[in-house]
């Protein structure tokens, strides 16, 4: 493990040897500091927290001061991985709105990029967010933040239309200045397609092994979701001594392309 700091131009220059990146979602200091250990490119404190901190059935009750708190925690554990945080429900519904928390992210937090929910209709704050020296990182496809709208958590993109649309929003994402892209929860032809035309680096959540990186829930990898654990990750537990031998077994398994596997994809 290099211990030089890692930065969007490191993901930008992996994607383009062919190199995979692993991210994995984190909320305080001792976990950053595990994750950092075992070599992850990226650490995403999700709004997630929501669900496997707080207890909630969604991540929508989160607000920006839980975001704010937790980037810092992490951000006090890390000192070489690429520290991205949520802007949480509607942080994001005007660009000025955006702006502002995004400021509190960075300053308050710590974070280093910012990552935001959506399509066509966050593309001018996505432009704005940039324009003022602040990384962005998109998240297409399922949308945690969406739910109560679509109804629960489903895959997107399976239909030509739906399919279409996220290929668009992703490439208005990417010419708006951001520097990463989340798919969420869409099928692997479609996060493949993706991921070779746009330039930046694509990091794939349910989403395939054809996309440039994964990122999970670090609860799931540990076994430690007490409901039934999403159908696209892996209990990297099993088997293993420790947590940090999980961690690193999940930043293996991304690198060399085992994970995810046929029984994690959806095709």
């Amino acid at each position: 493990m290099s211990a030089k700091p890692i930065s969007v131009a490191t993901l930008a220059a992996m994607k383009a040897r062919g190199e995979r990146i692993s991210c994995l979602t984190c909320y305080d200091a001792s976990f950053a500091r595990l994750l950092d250990t075992a070599g992850v490119e990226a650490m995403l404190v999700g709004d997630s927290l929501g669900m496997v901190l707080q207890g909630h059935a969604t991540t929508v009750p989160v607000t920006i001061e839980q975001m704010a708190y937790h980037t810092a925690c992490v951000a006090r554990g890390r000192e070489r991985a690429l520290l991205i945080a949520d802007l949480p429900f509607l942080a994001s519904a005007t660009p000025e709105r955006a702006l502002a928390n995004a400021a509190r992210l960075m300053q308050e937090g710590g974070a280093q990029v910012v990552k935001l929910e959506g399509g066509g209709h966050v593309v001018e704050t996505i432009r704005c967010l940039t324009e003022q020296g602040v990384p962005v990182c998109g998240h297409l496809g399922l949308l945690p933040q969406s739910v109560n709208l679509i109804g629960g958590y489903r895959f997107q993109g399976r239909d030509a239309d739906s399919a279409q649309t996220i290929k668009r929003d992703a490439l208005a994402i990417q010419a708006a200045g951001a520097s990463l892209l989340v798919l969420e929860c869409v099928p692997a032809a479609l996060a493949q397609e993706i991921g070779q035309t746009l330039a930046i680096p694509v990091i794939g959540i349910g989403a395939g092994a054809g996309c440039d990186g994964q990122v999970l829930v670090l609860y799931d990898i540990l076994g430690l979701n007490p409901k039934r654990p999403p159908r696209f990750s892996r209990d990297f537990m099993q088997g293993r001594g420790s947590i940090m031998e999980a961690v690193a077994d999940y930043v293996a398994a991304v690198r060399d392309g085992t994970f995810p596997g046929s029984a994690e994809t959806t095709y």
